[in-house]
């Protein structure tokens, strides 16, 4: 008669005491609990590994975390995977390898990986801004979600809350940067796929809004608002640095001394600093040297032409004109940025030329752009078009 392994009992495991050596106490099946001189309890699985035969242990837990019941439970488990050819152990060991990669490439540990490379590629102003969006509307719920687990349904779920405020737009970006997060994962090999490629169809469509801005007549009256409003003379100046130059908010409010020439009356704006990604030449006109002299009693010695208040080492913020612009009464019929606008429609109505007028508002496609735009001549083209520019803002105030 062949001899059968008598089975374990939950009493028996319970009552089995420490001796002087550590020993064994088989349940049949490979399935032994080791007790130590200690006392401790531990389940153990002896198998022969697959392809080499050569017989080993594998921990099943400790007892009593473990009962009797869910050690035979993880005995049969193994040896489903011994019956396909899988050595338990090694099927262990990279369960737990994933647990652990899964617990470190959190959406946010990812994206921030991302985001180094991301922000070389974008202004400092807009990566800010958009990191800063991430946190706000993804970190809060899904920060530490690990990415392999992140669903469509559920980042579905935490941005529709924003869309019902009326935020479409940016949930729209939202989803564009955390697909762009999604692939770089996919890329690197921490996910097999993206998951959320097709969620931007569950939102609606943003309506188109132009930028708030001013009709070319009604330019007068806002520099006569400007220049008695009750604004610091940095935020006036500022204001009217942006005007001129035809530059957007963030340009201006970063605008440092070193990118001024003085002597050939230029502003280098670099590539890392422009929305095209391409450098931008800026003729300077009577009126805006006339202001930069102003301004180099108030920040010459600094960085930055516009410092800020609080930090005198770093510029301005880049919002500081939309909110001087709403105190001055503009509210919803003028932003900032609608200045460009404004510029815009008044120098193509006095017919000026519309690719010069392109390249100063820097609009105009790397693709389209003729080769020379640089050249001395094409520069003092734009010099002509930008002192008429000046001229109309401010007739004879060339300072």
């Amino acid at each position: 008669m062949a001899n059968t392994t008598k089975l374990l009992t939950a009493t028996a495991v319970a009552n089995a005491k420490p001796r002087s050596k550590e020993y064994n106490l088989s349940d049949g099946r490979g399935l032994s609990l080791r007790v130590k001189t200690t006392g401790s309890k531990f389940w153990l699985l002896n198998y022969s590994r697959p392809v080499t035969t050569k017989r080993t242990n594998l921990g099943l837990g400790t007892y009593p975390d473990v009962p009797l019941a869910e050690a035979r439970k993880r005995r049969e488990a193994a040896r489903e995977l011994l019956a396909q050819g899988i050595d338990p152990q090694h099927h262990q060991q990279q369960h737990k390898a994933a647990i652990k990669t899964d617990a470190e490439n959190t959406l946010r540990s990812v994206t921030d990986t991302w985001f180094v490379i991301k922000k070389q590629k974008v202004s400092k102003n807009h990566g800010q801004k958009l990191y800063r969006r991430l946190e706000l509307y993804l970190f809060p719920a899904l920060g530490e979600t690990p990415i392999s687990a992140l669903t469509a349904p559920q980042v579905i779920q935490v941005l529709k809350p924003a869309e019902a405020k009326g935020y479409i737009e940016t949930c729209k970006r939202v989803i564009s940067w955390l697909n762009e997060v999604m692939t770089f994962a996919v890329n690197t090999g921490l996910i097999h796929s993206n998951p959320l490629i097709g969620i931007a169809a569950a939102f609606g469509v943003p309506e188109k809004r132009q930028m708030p801005t001013l009709k070319p007549a009604e330019l007068p009256e806002f520099i006569e608002v400007l220049t008695y409003s009750n604004i610091k003379i940095t935020t006036r100046c500022l204001i009217e640095f942006q005007l001129h130059t035809m530059t957007r908010p963030a340009e201006a409010a970063m605008a440092k001394w070193t990118e001024i020439d003085l002597d050939k009356q230029l502003w280098t704006i670099p590539a890392e600093r422009m929305k095209m990604k391409r450098e931008h030449i800026i003729p300077l006109t009577p009126h805006v040297l006339a202001l930069l002299k102003r301004l180099q009693l108030i920040s010459s010695h600094l960085e930055y032409i516009f410092p800020s208040d609080r930090n005198p080492n770093t510029h301005t913020n880049t919002q500081t004109a939309n909110m001087a612009i709403r105190r001055m009464g503009y509210k919803g019929r003028l932003v900032a940025h609608g200045l460009r606008a404004l510029a815009s429609t008044t120098l193509n109505e006095q017919g000026f030329d519309a690719e010069l007028i392109e390249v100063s508002l820097a609009h105009v496609d790397k693709n389209t752009v003729r080769a020379a735009y640089n050249r001395a001549d094409y520069i003092e083209r734009r010099r002509e078009l930008m002192c008429w520019w000046s001229n109309h803002i401010q007739p004879g105030q060339a300072r």
